[in-house]
């Protein structure tokens, strides 16, 4: 069959990684995939380079951005359709609020035999106003009958979307993200060499967070806890893997707090390089405020790491009593104690992490999702018309 994938950014991302791997592994088993894109803007780096090197094809559209600008948009949704008619696939499948939305529109309109979505975080949610979140779900909502399926990465974000009014019941399907299981089982190099590299001395307890330096990702909360943390144990350090807009506002607060020394900024890296980053460290903590389900906690626990999370959409999925902590939304007191109890207890988190890495590894590989859309897709294209 032929494939387009659509996504609005192809910047370094959980999302972007998901739907690389997606075409990637559908190019594997002998399909033809497209996968069109908006433009990489802003500071986090993009994936484009990855996907020549894969072999992907790449349609970029310019206008397909992801602020809401509606004449942007409407030559966007033009666009799009532009492409499905030149390219014909049997299948569309859209990423992300913003080419979910024009993708599902345009392809709906070009009658596309299989129309599916994927939910990789919604777009509304109790950090935006109740005017925006309106729209949003008003959008989502006339979006959703213009495919044929859906996709949440995780139960969490299938709920909360059928709880908005989006969609019916049978249209929705779980696939978990994929990812390279086995570089998180078995990480290249040598954690000893990594940690000496990132400054980690030895004694030291290293918490590490893999996300955008940018707003409701949770940085702000361990800057907050921080002093507090430092007080109690000198040894914890904090490795910030990532960057973004908020990195200069970040790294100031963090030497008005007086806990610079205590932080490691490693900067924007690969997908491929996380897995050796993740087996340096001893904790994944993730308090952010607004995911789907975040790569980086099923990442964590393959890796044989214990996960600190706030309890938002689908972390409770793999954060448990059995993988690590999970905590109220902005509950600081909770996240200060979390941190400190695992600082202190090395058995607890090689317990927690061996937990982890048992129950997930199989769940999370990249092939098993590339099998589930295939199938998704089969049934679609199989069903009468």
């Amino acid at each position: 069959m032929k494939i387009v994938h659509i996504i609005t950014r192809l910047i370094v991302g959980g999302a972007q990684e998901n739907t690389l791997l997606s075409v990637k592994g559908q190019m594997d088993l002998g399909e033809e995939v497209v996968l069109v894109s908006g433009p990489a803007e802003g500071p986090e780096g993009d994936l484009f380079e990855q996907a020549r090197d894969w072999g992907v094809r790449v349609v970029m559209v310019p206008e397909l951005i992801r602020a809401v600008r509606p004449a942007t948009d409407w030559r966007a949704y033009v666009a799009l359709r532009r492409v499905l008619r030149s390219e014909r696939p049997e299948v569309a499948h859209t990423h992300s609020s913003k080419a979910g939305i024009l993708g599902r529109a345009a392809a709906w309109a070009e009658r596309v035999p299989a129309v599916v979505h994927t939910i990789h975080g919604l777009p509304f949610g109790p950090f935006q106003p109740a005017l925006v979140n309106r729209g949003y779900i008003a959008l989502e909502r006339w979006a959703a009958r213009r495919c044929h399926a859906i996709v949440g990465v995780c139960q969490a974000m299938n709920q909360q979307a059928l709880a908005a009014g989006i969609g019916r019941p049978e249209q929705y399907h779980v696939i978990y993200s994929g990812m390279d299981v086995d570089r998180f089982l078995n990480p290249p190099g040598d954690p000893a060499a990594t940690r000496q590299r990132l400054g980690l001395e030895p004694g030291t307890v290293a918490f590490a967070t893999v996300a955008r330096l940018f707003e409701l990702k949770g940085h702000d909360d361990l800057l907050d806890v921080a002093p507090e943390v430092l007080r109690r144990d000198p040894r914890v350090r904090f490795v910030f893997v990532g960057d973004g807009c908020w990195r200069e506002r970040l790294q100031a607060k963090a030497r008005r707090l007086g806990v610079a020394e205590a932080i490691r900024w490693v900067g924007l890296v690969r997908p491929d390089e996380i897995p050796p980053l993740l087996a340096a460290c001893d904790v994944v903590v993730h308090p952010s405020l607004r995911e789907g389900l975040a790569r980086v906690l099923p990442q964590g626990l393959i890796a044989g790491k214990p996960a600190i999370s706030y309890d938002i959409d689908g972390a409770r999925e793999v954060v448990t009593p059995e993988t690590g902590i999970l905590l109220k939304p902005r509950d600081l007191a909770g996240l200060t104690q979390a941190i400190l109890d695992l600082a202190a207890d090395p058995e607890r988190r090689a317990r927690l992490g061996a937990a982890g890495r048992n129950r997930f590894a199989e769940q999370f590989r990249w092939e098993t999702m590339v099998h589930q859309l295939h199938d998704l897709y089969r049934r679609i294209l199989d069903r009468p018309a």
